[in-house]
Formats: C-alpha cells, structure tokens, sequence
C-alpha cells in the first residue's frame, strides 16, 4: 500500500500530460509546437490504453480518483481514434476497389505513379534504381533531389523520357518523370521561394489528359517554419486550383502533413478529392529507421474519374521515407 500514492503520482502526471497533448490542436494555433501534435494520434492512444492498463493492475479500484483517471483515460484514447479511424480497415471506403472481371470493360488506362522523398544525403541511388526497374512505375515523383540525384536518376529516363527538372541542395528539388508527354508544364512557387511545385497535364494513349499537380511544401518545425501557415496554404491553393479542372485529376507528393490532419481535411473538402487510404490503412511513409514513430506524410489524392488497383509500401532503400506505390484505373469517358 506504501505505493499506491506515487502510483496515483505517476499516472495522475501522465495522464494530465496526455490531456494537454489531446487539446493542444483544439487551439488551432499555427505554431508547430502546437501543430506537430496532429501527427501521432496512434502513439497518443497507445499511450492511453498503456494508462488504463497500468491504472487497472496498480490503483485501488474503490477509489473515486481511480475512476476519474481512468474516465479521462478512456476519452483521450477515444478522441484520438476518432481522428484515425476512418484510416483503418473499419472505415469507410471512398474509392472503389477495381475488380478486374467486372470493371475491365469500363477502363481505359492503367496509371503506376511512385512517390520517393529520397532524403538528399541519402545516397544508396542504386537501390532506388533497382526498386525502380522491378516495379517499372508509369510516373514517378522523387522530392529532395539534388544534382547528384539528377545524375543518378538518369538511366531509369529510357523507360520514362518525359522529365520535369527541379534539382534544388535546400531539400525540396523535385523530379517528375513520366511514360507519357506531359504539355502545359509549370513550375511553381506557390508561397515560398525555392520551394516548387510541377504543374503538367499528362497525355494519355487514348487522347484524353490528367491535371497532375506535385508538390511539396515546407513542414513546419524548428529548422523550417515556425507556424504551418504557409505548409497550410499551399496545400489549399492546390486544392482550389484542383476544384476548378474539368476531367481526372491526381494531387501527389510530399505534403508533410498527415492524412487526418485538419488541413488535409480541409483540402479534400476544398478540391473533391478523393484519399485512396480511407478505409485501408495508414501506409505510414515516415519515419523509415524509428518504427515507433511513424505516420503518412506522403499522399495521393484523386477524383472521381479513378478506381484503386492497389496501394503498396514499398521496403526502404536508405532514406527517412518509405517509398510509396498506388496504381489507379482511368475510367473510360
């Protein structure tokens, strides 16, 4: 019994600090002290449940302060598994699945898209190129390339001849690569200087064209942005540009935010896009060498012009992401 008050000590204090981390983003505050607390909602329920585990084996169970915390406990965990849920398998899907017996007929183009933030120091190029060639990708998007990756990355433009070049040394160069043209190519700056996004509108054999748009801002954090301001408003700059386009669109990259986000929220409210994730999983591209700390950042987002094929995560090849693979089926006119 000499325990039981450092026990309620200990748990009181964590559970106090797992309140403020649940209604820290409740302020909407910018800041990324703030902010950066939308991201492991799964470790904040996880710790939760660790609570209500450790509450149950070392509180007295006659105790009203006991049932206060563990009250609180089981609050916090739910209001976090309510952000994430609709990502996991119990959710609701909002792209269909392709079935090829039944859904043959009404497609007219297979698209592989990759998206790869290859980390710029990260120089295991021979891996990407080899994961490249197996998978065979029809567009690929690769963040965080430098010179160097421009030069690496030169051997896979055989199989994709449609290149836009960005090659940047600050962490956001980026390169798109196709199989087929891309027309009306732009690249932009949408809030930030050097930090761009590629705009292009992708050829298909068939005639008809997709508004891809890339990009990849900048994350808020103590060697970035201070606040997601400008992380926030080039996503919704995207999405309102996305809006307005007639026929299929794709949005893809790097968008370091995470899939239930506020902001991402917003952005498939804004653009009508549709995340092939819901209802399937997290497919967690960050962070490749901490297993306990992952979340998606990388994303692909569609309209309704798309079924899903398959969305895979593919292994680690030396950077800080996991390279992320989805193939759609373009639905005919």
């Amino acid at each position: 019994m000499t325990d039981l008050p450092i026990a309620f000590i200990l748990i009181g204090c964590f559970t106090a600090l797992l309140v403020i981390l649940s209604v820290l983003p409740l302020t909407e505050r910018t800041h990324w002290l703030i902010r950066v607390w939308d991201f492991p909602r799964l470790q904040l329920a996880g710790l939760g449940l660790l609570l209500l585990v450790t509450s149950a084996h070392w509180l007295p169970v006659t105790s009203p302060f006991t049932w206060l915390l563990v009250a609180i406990q089981v609050a916090c965990c739910a209001w976090q598994l309510w952000w994430i849920f609709p990502y996991t398998p119990l959710g609701e899907r909002t792209v269909e699945r392709y079935n090829r017996k039944r859904d043959e007929k009404a497609v007219e183009e297979h698209l592989r898209i990759l998206i790869v933030n290859v980390f710029e120091h990260n120089r295991n190029a021979v891996g990407l190129v080899r994961m490249i060639n197996r998978i065979r990708p029809d567009i690929i998007v690769a963040v965080e390339t430098d010179e160097w990756w421009e030069q690496q990355l030169t051997d896979i433009e055989d199989d994709l001849p449609h290149v836009v070049r960005v090659p940047q040394n600050n962490l956001y160069g980026m390169m798109v690569y196709s199989v087929w043209p891309l027309a009306n190519v732009s690249v932009e700056n949408l809030v930030q200087d050097k930090v761009p996004s590629v705009h292009a509108d992708v050829q298909m054999p068939g005639g008809r064209e997709i508004h891809l748009h890339c990009v990849h801002p900048v994350p808020s954090g103590p060697s970035d942005n201070d606040k997601s301001k400008p992380r926030d408003r080039a996503l919704l700059k995207v999405a309102e540009r996305a809006a307005n386009e007639p026929g299929p669109v794709i949005v893809t990259g790097d968008l370091n935010d995470v899939a239930w986000s506020p902001t991402t929220r917003e952005f498939l409210s804004t653009s009508k896009l549709l995340d092939p994730r819901m209802g399937r999983g997290f497919f967690n591209t960050f962070h490749a060498k901490l297993p306990l700390l992952r979340w998606p950042l990388d994303h692909l987002f569609h309209s309704e012009h798309f079924m899903l094929v398959k969305m895979r995560r593919l292994p680690k090849f030396g950077s800080d992401r996991f390279p992320l693979l989805i193939e759609l089926a373009l639905k005919k006119e």
